[in-house]
């Protein structure tokens, strides 16, 4: 069977995060059952080790929709959709909202979250992203005290680029995968950056797939 390379690359996503946040999880439960216990020890450690898992839960099970295969369209609760995203950036500089008056599919949540990794490369001292699903847009909005505007990497999504990127770092995987993935389903991207304000604006097709 055929699967073409970017395919490919999000099933393999799909599988490290589904093998990892199985131990994560066992180690989380471990620890809240030896805090339980009269002679379990407390002190930072322990809470530095509980934050550490909480942390790598949290990262693992939002890379796992903004990396992974997006075939499954069944909606993502909004609650379990917003929590996500808030929790990936909490103990960051980065505090996120997501603004959406209904729950929507996991395709529409990837190309939300994938924006929200782009939009954080232009705050580099920290600030807020706002992610709201409008009825035909997806509009993610950094806001901070500084934005920074990365030529070379936020070209990667102008429609009028058609070759391969060839010096993205890892840091800015989710440049291409954006383009790739918009370029696929058809959805054009807009790009406004200012000096404390970038917008990113995701046009949906009519049935995004």
């Amino acid at each position: 069977m055929h699967q073409d390379a970017t395919s490919l690359a999000a099933m393999i996503g799909s599988r490290i995060c589904h093998d990892l946040i199985s131990p994560i999880g066992a180690i989380s439960n471990g620890l809240e059952l030896l805090c339980m216990t009269t002679a379990a020890p407390s002190g930072p450690e322990m809470s530095l080790i509980q934050q550490s898992c909480d942390n790598a839960t949290a990262r693992i099970r939002f890379f796992r929709i903004a990396f992974g295969t997006a075939a499954d369209t069944r909606d993502i609760p909004i609650t379990e959709a917003r929590k996500t995203l808030a929790n990936h950036y909490a103990g960051t500089r980065i505090s996120a909202e997501w603004h959406s008056p209904q729950d929507c599919g996991r395709d529409i949540t990837q190309l939300a979250y994938l924006t929200a990794l782009c939009l954080e490369t232009a705050l580099p001292q920290g600030g807020m992203i706002r992610l709201e699903l409008m009825e035909k847009a997806i509009v993610g909005t950094a806001q901070g005290k500084q934005v920074r505007r990365d030529q070379p990497v936020w070209d990667v999504l102008a429609e009028s680029r058609n070759e391969e990127p060839t010096d993205i770092i890892p840091a800015h995987v989710q440049f291409p995968l954006l383009a790739h993935l918009c370029t696929e389903r058809g959805c054009p991207v807009r790009l406004n950056i200012t000096d404390e304000t970038a917008i990113l604006r995701v046009d949906l097709s009519p049935d995004p797939v």
